[in-house]
């Protein structure tokens, strides 16, 4: 059954990539590799007490882990739902993300373990922590700055997509906001290194920024929508006609 809707998101983006592609299918490959080095990386327990340690008190690191990877993959889908580029910028763009996914597997799991857990006997040196810190921070924003550089590129390549101005109008929102995310990350960077040797462990606390920066980001780019809606053409605003539903 033909659903026009399953082409249309609720902010109007007629979306191009409805159907699978090689890029979408060794991406998936590696988000699930991903995931299952999340899995790997705890040992199977031979006893209770490493049962209480493996299993209880890693389900909270591997839920958040598993929640970050998440929101990650489905930028990801979406940006290939909307646009349904495959040039070979975007090949590139894509590999380096999906290299920093990989080797960010790690970093992140160690970071919540000992979050939640018992960090005493983890760090031989304050500046162990640091490095940490940087670690976390560099990863996460390389990866939302490949985002926002695959928005770029198809930003880049309007004319070619025939964006219509309210979808021009969004890809730069969508630039802007995981350009500001991606700030974050540098951020944590910043503060790893500002702060004094004994509270870099609170550097980390800077992502709650996220939630600020989407909602004034959200607030500001609303009215610039409205407009780019209003010139755009009645029929630029309907779905676009597809053969096949998406997968």
């Amino acid at each position: 059954m033909h659903l026009p809707y399953g082409h249309l998101e609720k902010d109007g983006f007629r979306l191009r990539g409805t159907a699978s592609s090689r890029i979408d299918g060794f991406s998936d490959v590696v988000f699930g590799f991903a995931l299952t080095l999340l899995v790997l990386s705890s040992e199977v327990p031979h006893t209770y007490d490493q049962f209480h340690q493996v299993i209880l008190l890693g389900l909270l690191p591997f839920a958040i882990c598993f929640a970050i990877f998440f929101s990650v993959w489905h930028a990801h889908y979406r940006f290939f739902r909307r646009y349904g580029v495959h040039d070979n910028a975007t090949i590139w763009i894509n590999s380096v993300l999906l290299f920093t996914v990989m080797i960010y597997v790690y970093p992140l799991k160690f970071l919540f373990t000992i979050a939640i857990g018992d960090a005493s006997h983890v760090f031989s040196s304050p500046y162990q922590v640091r490095e940490l810190m940087v670690v976390y921070g560099a990863g996460w924003a390389a990866i939302y700055l490949c985002l926002a550089a695959l928005y770029w590129n198809a930003w880049r390549q309007r004319r070619p997509l025939d964006l219509s101005p309210l979808e021009t109008t969004l890809t730069v929102t969508y630039i802007w906001d995981f350009l500001g995310v991606a700030g974050t990350g540098l951020l944590c960077c910043l503060l790893a290194f500002a702060l004094p040797i004994d509270h870099v462990g609170h550097a980390p606390y800077c992502f709650f920024l996220i939630g600020v920066w989407k909602t004034a980001h959200g607030f500001l780019s609303r009215r610039a929508v409205r407009a780019a809606r209003a010139r755009t053409p009645p029929q630029d605003l309907e779905a676009l006609p597809h053969d096949t539903e998406p997968g």
